[in-house]
C-alpha cells in the first residue's frame, strides 16, 4: 500500500472505532473537535486521491455600561436579553409556560434561528435613511457607533422599497471565519497581536475611534428584531418580519425556520448542532421564538428578559491536550490546591494552559498522570476543567500524581486528615502563600474594606517582611511605604487613610475578616446575632455553637479551635492594642426573620442594585447568601449574563428567580 493508503486506512479506522463508542456504546473516548479533526484530515486525503474514496469510508455518511471615546445613545425600545435553557427539558418547560399563559393545549409556532456569536446593535432608520447605530449597551444605553456601522458594506445606508417613518432594527455584527483568518493572517504578518476569537475581533473592530479601521475589516451583520416603529402596521409573525427585514435589503440568516412545538424546536437544535462546525460564522445556540406577534404581545416580559422568547445554549467546548506537569498552589485556609499545566490549546475560543484539579480524591478518581492526553472543558464556558483521560494514549512513561509531604512554599508539613479530601499547609502566617491570602482576604470590601490594599501590594509587604500578621497593617509607616514599587507619598497617605478607617469596624465583619475556616460572611453574621459579643463567642462551648442556626458540627469544631488557639488570642489583642474596635452587635432579632432558612445564590448581574448591596439585604432578612448552589439553596437569583451558576442550578431542579422575584425576596416575601 502507498503512504497515502495506509493513511487513510488508518483514519478510517479511528473514526469508525469512535463511532462504535459514541453510538453503540455511548462511551466517547474523545470530545467532538478531535472527531471532527480526524474526519477533516480524512475528507482532505481523500480529495487529493480521489482513487482512495471507498464506499465503506464515514465521509460517504450522510448526516442528518457606555465605552470611553463613544457618545452614549438611548434606544427608543429597550433591548431586552434572553432566558437561556441548557437542556432539552428546558425548552419543554419553556413551551410548557407559553402554552398555560395562553391557555391553548395546540401546539404553538415558533421561529427557531441561529444565536450569533457577535455583538448586539440597534440601527435606527427615518424615512428609509440609516441616521444612527448603537450597541446594546445597558439595554437602554448603548454607544454611538454609526460612523463604524455605516462602513459595514452588507448594512444599507437606505433602506430598499417602502419603509416606515422609523424602524429600529436589531441584529448582530460578526465575522465570518474567513474573514477571521485573513484579519489574523495579517496581524501576524505585521508582527501585531492576534485575536483571540471572532466575536472579540468583531466587538473590537466595531469600537474602533477611526471608522477606518473598521472599515478594513471584513465584517458582516445579520438582522432578526425590531424595537420602535412607527408609519406603518407591524409584521404579524417573526417569520414575517425576516421577509420584511431582508426585503428592505438587510441580512438575515438562512439557517432561520418556523418549527411546531418543542419538539420541532429540539429538532431544528440538535439538526443545527450537527452543522456548527460547518457553518461559516461563529454560534453558540439557537434563539426560539413564539412566531405569532400577538402572541408575543399577550406573554409579555419580565424586566428583562421576553416570555415569549428562549435561548438554547450548546454544551460546553471541548478539547484534547497533554498533562505536562501538576503545581500545588497554598490557598488562604492552607489547603493544597492541584493546578494542572497544559499544553496549550484553544477551547471555546480562548487558549487554556492550566486547569484544576480540585483535590487528590479527584486526581485518584480519574486516574490523573503527567504525560496523559486530557479531555479539557470550559465548565460554564468559562472555568477549565479535567473532564477526563484517554487512556488509550496513556504513554508508557505517564508518572502517578503524589500529594507532597511539605508546603511548596515554606516546607511545613502538609497534613491530611483521614475521610477528608482536603490536604493543608500547617505553616499558618509563617506561610507566605497564606499570609498573602488572608491580608487580601482581611483587607476586603466585605471585610475591613481597607481600599487600596492589592495584590502587587501585599506582594511586596509579605515578601519584604514589612507585614507578618493582619495587626502589622496598623504599624505600617508613610516612609516605608512611599519607598515601594509604585506608591509615593500620596498613594502611601492614601492607603493608610484607609487602614485608619478600617479600625472602626462591627462585629460581622470582624469575624468575617479574620478567616476563620468555614466562616464566611453569612455565618459571621449569623454568630455575632447569637451571641452579641465577641467575649460571648470567644467562651461559647461547642454545644452553644451548634445552638446557631446553620451551624454544624465540622463548622462548630472550627470555629472553637480558632478561638482556643492562643496564637489567633495574642492576634485579636494586638488588633486591639492597635485601635481596631467592634462594639457589640444590635441587631440580634427577638423574633424570626422572614427570610430565615432561606439560603439564596445571586449570579450574573442585577438590575438596580449591586451584588453586594442585594446580599447585605438579604442577610438582613434573615436569608443565607451563598456561593455555590447545592440541592439545600432555596433559590437561585439570575441576573444579566447568568452562567454556570444558572446551569447548576436547572440541574439540580432549585427555583430560579429574576429581578422581578429579587424584589419579592426584599420585601420578606417568598417567591411563587
Amino acid at each position: 500500500m502507498t503512504e497515502a493508503a495506509t493513511r487513510a486506512a488508518d483514519l478510517r479506522a479511528q473514526l469508525a472505532q469512535h463511532d462504535y463508542q459514541y453510538y453503540v456504546l455511548d462511551d466517547p473516548w474523545v470530545p467532538d473537535s478531535e472527531y471532527d479533526r480526524l474526519m477533516q484530515a480524512l475528507r482532505a486525503l481523500e480529495a487529493a486521491h480521489p482513487e482512495l474514496i471507498s464506499a465503506d469510508s464515514p465521509t460517504a455518511r450522510v448526516s442528518g455600561a457606555v465605552a470611553l471615546g463613544f457618545a452614549p445613545l438611548t434606544h427608543g425600545v429597550p433591548m431586552l436579553s434572553l432566558d437561556n435553557a441548557f437542556s432539552d427539558e428546558d425548552v419543554q418547560a419553556f413551551d410548557k409556560r407559553a402554552r398555560e399563559r395562553l391557555a391553548t393545549e395546540a401546539e404553538i409556532e415558533y421561529c427557531a434561528e441561529p444565536k450569533l456569536d457577535g455583538l448586539a446593535v440597534s440601527l435606527l432608520y427615518q424615512a428609509g435613511l440609516l441616521t444612527r447605530a448603537a450597541t446594546r449597551g445597558d439595554g437602554a444605553t448603548g454607544e454611538d457607533i454609526t460612523a463604524n456601522i455605516r462602513t459595514i458594506r452588507s448594512v444599507p445606508l437606505r433602506l430598499r422599497g417602502a419603509a416606515p417613518v422609523v424602524v429600529e432594527v436589531r441584529g448582530e455584527v460578526y465575522l465570518p471565519f474567513v474573514g477571521f483568518e485573513k484579519l489574523n493572517a495579517t496581524a501576524a504578518a505585521q508582527g501585531q497581536k492576534l485575536f483571540v476569537n471572532p466575536r472579540n475581533a468583531a466587538a473590537g473592530s466595531l469600537r474602533q475611534l477611526d471608522a477606518r479601521v473598521t472599515a478594513a475589516r471584513p465584517l458582516e451583520a445579520f438582522f432578526y428584531g425590531i424595537g420602535a416603529w412607527q408609519g406603518s402596521a407591524e409584521p404579524q409573525s417573526q417569520s414575517a418580519l425576516l421577509e420584511q427585514l431582508r426585503g428592505w435589503g438587510l441580512c438575515t440568516s438562512a439557517e432561520a425556520r418556523a418549527v411546531r412545538g418543542a419538539a420541532g424546536c429540539l429538532a431544528y437544535y440538535h439538526q443545527l448542532a450537527e452543522r456548527r462546525a460547518t457553518l461559516e460564522f461563529q454560534i453558540d445556540g439557537v434563539v426560539y421564538k413564539v412566531n405569532r406577534r400577538s402572541d408575543q404581545l399577550a406573554l409579555g416580559q419580565v424586566s428583562r428578559a421576553p416570555r415569549w422568547a428562549i435561548a438554547h445554549k450548546f454544551p460546553a467546548d471541548e478539547a484534547l491536550t497533554i498533562l505536562r506537569e501538576v503545581e500545588f498552589q497554598v490557598g488562604r485556609t492552607g489547603v493544597l490546591t492541584p493546578v494542572a499545566r497544559l499544553e496549550p490549546v484553544m477551547v471555546g475560543g480562548a487558549s487554556v494552559s492550566n486547569a484544576t484539579l480540585h483535590n487528590m480524591d479527584e486526581i485518584e478518581r480519574k486516574d490523573v498522570r503527567c504525560g496523559d492526553t486530557l479531555i479539557i472543558r470550559r465548565a460554564g464556558d468559562v472555568i477549565p476543567e479535567v473532564v477526563s483521560v484517554v487512556l488509550e494514549r496513556r504513554p508508557p512513561d505517564a508518572r502517578k500524581l503524589l500529594l507532597p509531604t511539605h508546603c511548596p512554599v515554606c516546607g511545613a508539613p502538609v497534613q491530611r486528615l483521614e475521610g477528608v479530601s482536603a490536604a493543608r499547609c500547617t505553616g499558618g502566617f509563617n506561610c507566605a502563600a497564606q499570609l498573602k491570602e488572608s491580608l487580601l482576604h482581611f483587607a476586603s470590601r466585605r471585610a475591613m474594606d481597607i481600599e487600596g490594599l492589592g495584590d502587587k501590594l501585599v506582594e511586596q509587604l509579605v515578601d519584604r517582611g514589612m507585614v507578618r500578621t493582619p495587626a502589622d497593617l496598623y504599624a505600617l509607616r508613610a516612609e516605608a511605604l512611599a519607598a515601594l514599587e509604585r506608591m509615593g507619598e500620596k498613594s502611601a497617605a492614601r492607603l493608610l487613610q484607609a487602614v485608619a478607617r478600617s479600625r472602626d469596624s462591627s462585629l460581622p465583619r470582624l469575624l468575617h475578616a479574620l478567616g476563620i475556616r468555614d466562616v464566611g460572611e453569612s455565618t459571621a453574621l449569623a454568630l455575632s446575632e447569637h451571641f452579641g459579643s465577641l467575649a460571648a463567642l470567644q467562651a461559647a462551648s461547642l454545644d452553644q455553637l451548634l445552638e446557631v442556626p446553620d451551624i454544624g458540627p465540622v463548622s462548630a469544631a472550627s470555629i472553637h479551635a480558632f478561638f482556643a488557639n492562643p496564637a489567633n488570642q495574642q492576634q485579636l489583642e494586638r488588633l486591639r492594642a492597635a485601635g481596631v474596635h467592634w462594639p457589640e452587635h444590635e441587631g440580634r432579632a427577638a423574633t424570626p426573620r422572614p427570610l430565615n432558612g432561606l439560603t439564596i445564590v445571586l449570579t450574573g448581574t442585577l438590575t438596580g442594585f449591586s451584588r453586594d448591596e442585594a446580599s447585605e439585604a438579604l442577610q438582613q432578612l434573615g436569608a443565607k447568601v451563598s456561593g455555590s448552589v447545592s440541592k439545600r439553596t432555596s433559590y437561585v437569583v439570575a441576573g444579566e449574563e447568568a452562567g454556570s451558576k444558572l446551569a447548576r442550578a436547572r440541574e439540580l431542579g432549585v427555583p430560579v428567580v429574576d429581578g422581578a422575584g429579587l424584589t419579592l425576596l426584599l420585601r420578606g416575601e417568598r417567591p411563587g
